[in-house]
């Protein structure tokens, strides 16, 4: 009779089995209870994270407050002071009742435009309206002209004095923002509803106080006019930015002449 062979390496291999496939799933479920287990990093990851979440809006809020100043006043000023000189010329062609020559204003209401001032080579046109009113002239883009107490100055139209004006560096239509770039020389005119007035810049005081109210006077002082005469004073801030210090432009009238005349050659086309 022949023998069976023995079994012990059959039944050997599938205990072997058994045991990877048991060692497999303890692993799967080591791994599974790894995966499952919630991370938390204590307090001060969780302080961290919403720190930086802080940090982040701030940023996002500071650049629309940017974006606001630095763009969107200057679209709304600038729409407003275009609309304002258009109201002016409007008013100024439209004929007085009757057919007769409307007689010269020489007073007007804070915020009131009354004329319109150029700056050719900075390709500046601007309304210019009565006081200094942050609120009702000079955040609506206008250049306000000092004209109330003791900073009150004269008119294009006076004899003598010293017509002085102010207007934004930055923001809000800034029209006064390369004011810095003009030259001994370069035009400035005022137009009025009866009259251009020309002005013929002279000399520039860089840095100076708020407080420093001379430069606004008949005669301004450091402007180096040493006499009565009908001059122009142009204020902005200044470093740029700022308003710690006011830079100053001065010019001396050269030409005046009606509107019938047409415009002076300083604002004719090239």
């Amino acid at each position: 009779m022949t023998a069976l062979a023995p079994s012990a390496p059959t039944e050997g291999r599938a205990a072997r089995r058994r045991a990877a496939q048991e060692a497999a799933k303890r692993t799967r479920r080591r791994g599974g209870r790894r995966r499952r287990r919630p991370r938390s990093g204590g307090p001060v990851v969780v302080v961290s994270r919403l720190a930086g979440e802080l940090f982040i809006t701030l940023g996002l809020v500071m650049l629309l407050f940017v974006a606001y100043q630095l763009w969107y006043t200057n679209l709304l000023a600038q729409r407003t002071a275009d609309g304002a000189a258009g109201s002016l010329l409007k008013d100024w062609e439209r004929p007085a009742p009757g057919g007769a020559a409307a007689p010269p204003v020489t007073a007007f209401e804070p915020g009131q435009g009354f004329a319109i001032l150029h700056i050719p080579k900075l390709d500046v046109k601007v309304p210019v309206a009565e006081g200094i009113s942050k609120p009702k002239v000079l955040d609506k883009g206008m250049v306000g002209h000092y004209a109330e107490g003791a900073l009150k100055t004269a008119m294009p139209a006076d004899e003598q004095g010293n017509f002085a004006v102010a207007g934004h560096r930055n923001t809000h239509g800034e029209p006064f923002r390369y004011i810095n770039r003009l030259v001994p020389g370069d035009p400035i005119v005022v137009e009025t509803r009866d009259a251009y007035y020309t002005y013929e810049m002279t000399s520039v005081l860089p840095q100076t106080p708020p407080t420093n109210v001379s430069v606004l006077k008949p005669v301004p002082q450091g402007s180096g006019f040493t006499s009565a005469g009908r001059y122009i004073t142009l204020t902005t801030c200044t470093p740029e930015f700022t308003s710690t210090f006011r830079m100053i432009v001065w010019g001396r009238m050269t030409d005046e002449r009606p509107r019938s005349q047409g415009a002076p050659p300083a604002l004719a086309s090239p």
